[in-house]
């Protein structure tokens, strides 16, 4: 793996190639305003059932103010990494994104913030979302964070696994039984850094 710094205010993230099963390979990297058309296509890509375990909702593109929320971002408050394909190349010049994931910090609490995956179809079941988590929590950690925490689909039963397999708790939602709340303690997890 090869790694080259991007250079943000205050922030150490880097582009990472990653390999993965079946011949795949991708860059990790962190998410620009350049994005926007490629964000907007990812989600445009994903089925509706995941875009329903992402936003909770089925939307079927993001609206302008939700694309602009979710490119232009300044890595400090909220921290965006992408998976870009690199193998197989994509049909078009343009970045294929095939994975995203993120953290907003709490304005409330400053030492938690709230983080989100999202995995294309094609590419879920190859190791991405524990790469990503792990890169996002190993972050968050340097950035003197103590607590990353998720709101799950019930029904999501697949990211549920993953994130308990990472030394994740899960606690009851406040918002009904239809919600699942995670919960990375960073200075106690372990398994996060074993997966990276």
């Amino acid at each position: 793996m090869s790694t080259a710094a991007i250079a943000r205010p205050g922030l150490a993230l880097s582009a990472e190639r990653l390999r993965l099963p079946r011949g795949r390979a991708v860059l990790l990297r962190a998410i620009g305003a350049q994005d926007a058309a490629a964000t907007q296509a990812f989600v445009a890509g994903l089925s509706l059932d995941a875009r329903h375990k992402r936003f909770h909702v089925g939307l079927r593109q993001l609206s302008p103010e939700l694309l602009r929320q979710m490119t232009e971002v300044d890595q400090h408050q909220h921290v965006a990494l992408v998976a870009q394909a690199l193998w197989p190349a994509p049909a078009q010049p343009a970045p294929q994104l095939v994975a995203d994931a993120r953290y907003v910090r709490s304005p409330t609490h400053p030492d938690e913030a709230e983080f989100a995956i999202a995995v294309a179809d094609d590419w879920q079941s190859l190791g991405l979302g524990r790469a990503l988590m792990a890169r996002l929590a190993g972050h968050a950690r340097a950035q003197g964070l103590r607590a990353l925490t998720g709101d799950v689909l019930v029904e999501n039963r697949r990211m549920l696994v993953l994130m308990r397999g990472l030394g994740a708790g899960t606690r009851a939602h406040p918002d009904g039984p239809q919600l699942v709340r995670v919960v990375f303690e960073l200075d106690a997890l372990q398994a996060l850094a074993r997966a990276s």
